[in-house]
């Protein structure tokens, strides 16, 4: 069901920023909230963003969730269910930011936007203990790229971050980019035809640490987790960013999945493995939290 959800892929093809964010808000209509599912729309550092809980989640506890979209694509709409069942799993409120996005605001405008939201959270009263960043594909790498930025600024960093199918390389290296040549969501030309869009058109080197976390110094970073599709193009930019990470002394899980697509994650209403997978998410922020689930 969900490869032939992906035969009209949205993303497929170099097109217009317009056309690909219009075809993916279509296809996040596929899949309604969870009834019991509250949803608060708030402005965060003049953003629009989203307070999401769930029955016996802890407010308390805050997940910061960036989507994923190749820095072009994607709102609050496109990974609300994603993100409200990933606080669920987790026991934590979740917010969302409508982060700025290429080609109108190339880098840094993505990571400037996620520092803004954890000052934001923190300004509220939530302690770095109690708060964690997580996001998938663009998201996950700006995940990294926003922990790499809070450290390089002095701030306290938060007590994890996870990430799903991460992207960390602007320039489409990794082997696995060859090698799964089946992936329904992505290919090498899709991948750069983002990065050109997030790079201004070549005006951002494409080895920037905070747009391209697979070059940056990783030391002193919270515990990570990272998942990944063994059958995605995108397996090896998890598989070298986790290695660097742990290179670099920092407690990073690398959990990967056979025979599902990039963020599979975000099928969870009909897909097991990707409810199976937030779950799995949810009990390694709840270590790093200290919640109960929901």
């Amino acid at each position: 069901m969900v490869l032939q959800m992906l035969v009209g892929n949205p993303l497929a093809g170099e097109r217009p920023a317009e056309e690909m964010r219009a075809g993916l808000e279509a296809m996040a209509g596929t899949f309604a909230l969870e009834p019991d599912v509250r949803v608060e729309r708030l402005t965060v550092a003049g953003m629009a963003a989203e307070s999401i809980t769930s029955p016996a989640v802890s407010s308390a506890h805050v997940i910061l969730y960036l989507h994923g979209g190749g820095y072009v694509v994607g709102s609050l709409n496109t990974h609300r269910d994603l993100a409200a069942r990933l606080g669920r799993a987790a026991g934590a409120r979740v917010l969302t930011i409508d982060y700025r996005l290429a080609p109108e605001h190339p880098h840094p405008a993505a990571v400037d936007d996620a520092v803004a939201a954890y000052r934001w959270l923190r300004a509220q009263g939530v302690a770095p203990e109690r708060l964690a960043i997580a996001g998938d594909s663009a998201g996950g790498g700006l995940t990294i790229a926003t922990l790499v930025a809070l450290r390089d600024l002095g701030e306290p960093l938060p007590s994890a971050g996870v990430c799903f199918s991460p992207w960390v390389d602007m320039e489409a290296t990794g082997e696995s980019m060859d090698t799964k040549p089946n992936d329904p969501m992505l290919n090498r030309a899709l991948i750069l035809h983002f990065a050109r869009f997030y790079l201004g058109g070549g005006r951002v080197d494409a080895r920037t640490p905070l747009a391209a976390p697979l070059h940056a110094e990783l030391r002193g970073l919270p515990p990570l987790l990272i998942q990944a599709s063994r059958d995605e193009v995108l397996l090896d930019d998890a598989v070298r960013i986790a290695a660097r990470a742990r290179n670099a002394g920092v407690d990073c899980e690398l959990d990967l999945t056979d025979e599902v697509p990039h963020v599979w994650q975000i099928f969870a209403a009909i897909l097991p493995e990707a409810q199976q997978a937030i779950d799995r998410a949810g009990a390694f922020l709840r270590r790093r939290l200290g919640t109960t689930r929901g």
